[in-house]
């Protein structure tokens, strides 16, 4: 089972690692760069060195990085579109220079067209950004949103259409990240029983439970179908205990990785969620190993 949670890379590119494994992770996630910025440069040869012998070191896999805030593929703007291919690119090569498995990135906002002009730019931009560059191990998690406004990637059919017509215009691995706050706030009940089960297979059939790779693990300050992306604490939002105890526990999910990216309101929440998730799975699976 690989549970972690999204580390600086504040002062060492390897603390980011060292963080992780200090608070019980054995998965992590990271921005490559400053997550506010468009242009940064690839970490040097020994700081890769560095991060990449932690990992090793206390067994941490896989490495996800996730994409800066401005990016923005989708976008109907001309030089917004051209600056985010550009950012975009650089995340590619920074994700294949520190050796990650995973890059997840959000599809974007379409506002000023139809959505499939969006879903079209989207997946141009990604074809450019990519184009010439050789990938080993790096590949695409396109994220669901929380469905507000113009955002895409608030349905799953949307990320099935990005994921079959992307297989036609650039040669780079494209799978999904689900988030559980999204999932919710974009009308997917997660938080039940039945709409859990209902979800799970909604997934498997319109994506394909092998495709999803990554799970964001964040509860949900939004009710059902609310819209709102704001992150809560494990348990104390509208998904709740029970829910993460079922999402942690699925079958056909046990073997992603779960990647905390809850709110840190005071020292040592991050301790905190990440134990929480751990003690939900454990309990779980004791009590599963017992009656069997």
């Amino acid at each position: 089972m690989r549970i972690g949670l999204h580390t600086s890379i504040a002062g060492a590119l390897e603390r980011s690692a060292t963080t992780a494994a200090e608070l019980g992770a054995n998965t992590f996630q990271i921005f490559s760069s400053s997550p506010r910025q468009w242009k940064a440069s690839v970490p040097s040869a020994s700081a890769i060195k560095l991060l990449n012998a932690a990992r090793e070191k206390f067994d941490l896999t896989p490495l996800v990085i996730h994409d800066n805030y401005l990016i923005n593929l989708a976008s109907a703007n001309e030089g917004i579109r051209k600056e985010s291919i550009e950012a975009f690119r650089g995340e590619l090569v920074r994700g294949i220079a520190m050796g990650a498995e995973y890059l997840v990135a959000h599809p974007g906002n379409y506002k000023g067209q139809t959505i499939e002009q969006g879903i079209f730019h989207f997946l141009q931009g990604v074809a450019a950004a990519a184009d010439g560059l050789v990938f080993d191990k790096l590949m695409l998690l396109v994220e669901c949103t929380a469905g507000a406004g113009a955002q895409i990637g608030g349905r799953l059919e949307e990320l099935h259409a990005i994921r079959e017509y992307a297989a036609q215009m650039t040669h780079l691995p494209v799978g999904f990240c689900l988030d559980t706050c999204h999932l919710l706030v974009s009308g997917y009940d997660i938080a039940t029983e039945d709409g859990f089960k209902k979800t799970v297979a909604e997934a498997d059939r319109i994506l394909g439970l092998d495709h999803v790779r990554v799970i964001h693990a964040n509860d949900s300050k939004g009710a059902l179908g609310s819209h709102m992306d704001r992150h809560e604490h494990i348990g104390q939002g509208y998904i709740g205990l029970d829910g993460f105890r079922r999402i942690l526990t699925h079958p056909k999910l046990r073997n992603k990785a779960f990647i905390l990216e809850t709110p840190v309101d005071h020292e040592g929440d991050d301790q905190r969620n990440l134990d929480t998730l751990k003690l939900l799975w454990k309990k779980k699976s004791t009590t599963t190993t017992k009656s069997s």
